[in-house]
């Protein structure tokens, strides 16, 4: 495993930001200072936009040379499609896949990493509805994962500004910070946010 895959894998706390730009949505991974400040980057990751089949990959650089994993879907255009996480050599670690039909009402995802087996969902069903109705107003997006017994294995909060920018809580130390790292960023673009 490359220096920047082992810095992420004991990650218990980080920040994922968006950058706009026109034909690709490109993301950080960045490590979260105590003071609530945004440490160096980690990894970045860019998906296409519009892509028949999701390939997205991290990467340790922002030329994008050195990739430390990825996440790919199994099936092209598939409403709840399973998504592989892959390590840099394209072995498996994990996998995440959209609940359909729970997702009608709050969007919920399921991850499984080893021993975790986790389901997430948005906290707040109000909030839920109102993005479901309109697009006008930005609203923060929080998604709670929790494994089988009520733990909580991993959180995604979606803090106010102009830019997308989301906290990650990864308090089971069981998950894999990529797998972690890999599903906040799907939150936010397999969900069009």
């Amino acid at each position: 495993m490359s220096a920047q895959g082992q810095a992420l894998t004991g990650l218990r706390r980080f920040v994922v930001k968006q950058r706009y730009t026109m034909m690709v949505n490109r993301y950080e991974i960045r490590a979260l200072a105590p003071d609530g400040s945004d440490g160096p980057v980690l990894a970045m990751a860019q998906q296409k936009r519009l892509a028949f089949k999701e390939l997205v990959t991290f990467y340790a650089d922002e030329a994008r040379t050195v990739p430390v994993f990825s996440f790919k879907a199994r099936q092209a255009i598939d409403l709840g499609a399973t998504y592989d996480v892959l390590d840099a050599d394209g072995a498996p670690i994990g996998l995440f896949r959209k609940d359909f039909a729970a997702s009608l009402l709050r969007s919920t995802w399921h991850i499984e990493a080893g021993a975790v087996s986790a389901v997430g969902q948005e906290r707040n069903v109000l909030v839920a509805i109102l993005r479901r109705v309109t697009d006008a107003i930005p609203l923060a997006v929080h998604v709670d994962f929790v494994d089988p017994q009520g733990r909580p294995v991993m959180s995604s909060e979606r803090t106010w500004g102009l830019r997308d920018r989301y906290v990650i809580d990864v308090p089971d130390t069981r998950l894999d910070t990529r797998v972690a790292a890999a599903m906040a960023v799907a939150l936010d673009a397999l969900q069009g946010r």
